[in-house]
């Protein structure tokens, strides 16, 4: 059976740019309709954080539409460690948003390292939203960014902007000036971008899309 690791961010607030805390954590459709689809083709998912910690779903991601599964997916409520995961054992890796990736997985050098080994053994590497902060932390001992000069989508500037969080720094403007070639759609458009075996996903409209296409490549 194929196998995907799920690596859901650990945090539950974001330091925003004029110094406090704002609360956030995973978006629930991201890693819900992420779930569902990735399992309905087939495919196994083992969810893991930082830690092991059971993550925080963003308050305002629950809308009535996901509630009732975030609060009784198992995945969820006893994730696996991300230190004691090994690329070897998977065949792909998934970074799913909400604000929280800004918070841990674009310092954590454990996924960091992980991703190099997804990326350098040509196995698929995937990021949603504000997944792609997770991306941020592939940058090798020589320097250099693993994913230097790759075309990818990621929540745009400009949807920040609409969304009114003075978030402490561009996600999109951090990969950019580490090399990556951004290509946003339109603000909240179902927009995915391939690129070799690199698929990203703009905003939660395009995750079941997101989710979709990395199944159609497994």
């Amino acid at each position: 059976m194929t196998k995907l690791l799920m690596v859901v961010s650990g945090a539950d607030s974001l330091t925003l740019a004029d110094g406090t805390s704002h609360p956030t954590g995973f978006w629930a459709e991201e890693v819900v309709e992420s779930v569902r689809v990735l399992r309905e083709a087939g495919i196994e998912v083992t969810v893991a954080t930082p830690g092991g910690v059971v993550p925080t779903v963003d308050k305002g991601s629950l809308d009535g539409r996901f509630d009732e599964v975030v609060a009784t997916l198992e995945d969820l409520q006893s994730p696996a460690d991300l230190g004691e995961m090994n690329a070897a054992d998977f065949d792909a890796i998934y970074l799913p948003g909400g604000h929280g990736p800004m918070t841990d997985l674009a310092f954590d050098q454990t996924l960091g390292a992980l991703l190099a080994e997804f990326h350098d053994s040509d196995k698929l590497v995937a990021a949603l939203c504000h997944g792609p902060a997770g991306l941020l932390s592939a940058v090798r001992a020589d320097g250099t960014f693993v994913f230097a000069g790759k075309e990818m989508a990621v929540f745009s500037d400009e949807e920040e902007r609409q969304g009114g969080l003075d978030v402490p720094y561009s996600v999109a403007g951090r990969l950019a000036e580490l090399g990556a070639r951004l290509a946003p759609g339109e603000p909240w458009s179902s927009t995915v971008v391939v690129d070799g075996r690199l698929v990203t996903g703009q905003n939660p409209q395009s995750t079941v899309a997101t989710a979709t296409q990395v199944a159609a490549l497994l």
